[in-house]
C-alpha cells in the first residue's frame, strides 16, 4: 500500500514521501481501516518536525485522524462490521491507504454526515469542547482567546456560544474580523489596530474576563493575561508564534492569575467514559443542528503532501486542509 513516510525530522514539505509498504494485519482487539479522507493538523506537522510531545521511531508513519471504511476485523472485535464507516482521532499513522486502529478508538458515523465533516470530527472538535468544558464557565460569563481565526478558535467560539458563554476573539489581522463574521462568529478584535484593548472592554461592557486561552505564545500570551480579571485563569493550548511565553510577573502576582496547560491527548486519556460520551453527544447534536461548522479549504493527494503542508499555514485559511489517498 501507499503511505506517507519520513526517515528524519524536518520540514514536512521536504522529508515526507510516498512509499510502498506492506498492508498491515489487525491483531486482537484491532481493526484495519481503508482511509477515505484525513485532515492535516498542526500537531501532525510538528510531529514530523520533531517538535511535538510525541516522537515516533524511523521510518515513521504520519497523520492522526481520518474517516474510513472498516476492511478487516481482528480477533475478539465486536460491535463493528466490515464495510462500516468510522472515524478516529489520535490513531497514529493514518496517512496511508490502510491503517490499524484499536477497536475502542473507532466511532461509527451516520451516512448523513459528509466525509469532509466526519474526517475532522474527533481531534479538534473534541479538544475544543473538552477545553470549553474544563474552564467551568457559567452561561453569561466571559472568556477571551487569541488565534480566534484558527481551527480551534472557531470551534471554541461556536461551542461556548451554544452554552451561553460570551467569547471575545483576538486576531492579528484586521481581515480576520470579516472572515469570522462570514462564519457567524462575532466579538472579534484585531490586535494590529490602535485602541484594540479599549475595543475589548467595550464589547464586554466592563464584565470580568474570567478565563483566557492562549494558542500563540510570545508576546501574545502577555496580551491575554493583561485582559484577565483578578483570579482569572490562562489556559495554554498552543504556541503557533513562539514556544516561549512573554508574561510580566506583575500581572500574575497582583491579579493572582492561574496559568495551566491543556493537551488534548492527556485530557482525553484520563477522561471518564461517561463524560466522553456526553461531550461527543453534544458535538453530534451541534453538527446536526448546524451550530458547529467544519469547513474544508482544499483536498490534496498524498503525492501533493508537501504543498498541502505549506497550505496549512497560509494566512486567511478558513477551513481544514485534507489529504486523500
Amino acid at each position: 500500500m501507499r503511505a506517507l513516510m519520513h526517515n528524519e525530522f524536518g520540514d514536512p514539505a521536504e522529508v515526507l514521501s510516498v512509499q510502498n509498504i506492506p498492508v498491515p494485519d489487525p491483531g486482537a482487539g484491532e481493526v484495519r481501516v481503508r482511509t477515505v479522507l484525513s485532515p492535516i493538523h498542526n500537531h501532525d506537522l510538528w510531529t514530523i518536525r520533531g517538535s511535538y510531545g510525541f516522537k515516533p521511531e524511523f521510518p515513521a508513519r504520519s497523520g492522526s485522524e481520518a474517516v474510513g471504511v472498516i476492511d478487516a476485523l481482528g480477533e475478539g472485535v465486536s460491535g463493528l462490521e466490515i464495510g462500516q464507516r468510522v472515524v478516529t482521532g489520535g490513531t497514529f499513522g493514518v496517512w496511508a491507504e490502510f491503517f490499524i486502529a484499536k477497536a475502542a478508538a473507532l466511532i461509527p458515523v451516520a451516512d448523513v454526515i459528509p466525509d469532509e465533516v466526519a474526517a475532522q470530527l474527533v481531534s479538534m472538535p473534541f479538544s475544543a469542547i473538552s477545553l470549553v468544558d474544563s474552564l467551568n464557565l457559567k452561561a453569561g460569563e466571559w472568556l477571551v482567546q487569541n488565534a480566534a481565526n484558527g481551527a480551534v478558535g472557531r470551534l471554541v467560539a461556536q461551542l461556548a456560544k451554544a452554552r451561553g458563554i460570551n467569547v471575545i476573539g483576538l486576531v492579528r489581522r484586521s481581515a480576520g474580523i470579516e472572515e469570522l463574521a462570514a462564519q457567524g462568529i462575532g466579538n472579534i478584535v484585531a490586535t494590529d489596530t490602535e485602541g484594540w484593548i479599549d475595543r475589548v472592554q467595550d464589547i464586554s461592557a466592563g464584565a470580568p474576563l474570567i478565563a483566557g486561552v492562549d494558542s500563540v505564545g510570545g508576546s501574545a500570551s502577555g496580551e491575554v493575561i493583561s485582559l484577565l480579571a483578578e483570579n482569572g485563569t490562562l489556559v495554554v493550548f498552543g504556541a503557533m508564534q513562539s514556544p516561549v511565553m512573554e508574561i510580566g510577573s506583575g500581572a500574575v502576582i497582583f491579579k493572582q492569575v492561574t496559568i495551566r496547560g491543556f493537551w488534548g491527548s492527556k485530557v482525553s486519556a484520563s477522561m471518564p467514559a461517561e463524560k466522553r460520551r456526553a461531550l461527543m453527544g453534544e458535538l453530534f447534536k451541534h453538527i446536526t443542528d448546524g451550530v458547529l461548522t467544519l469547513p474544508v479549504e482544499a483536498i490534496y493527494s498524498f503525492e501533493e503532501a508537501g504543498v498541502a503542508a505549506q497550505a496549512n499555514f497560509a494566512p486567511g485559511r478558513v477551513g481544514k486542509i485534507m489529504l486523500r489517498p
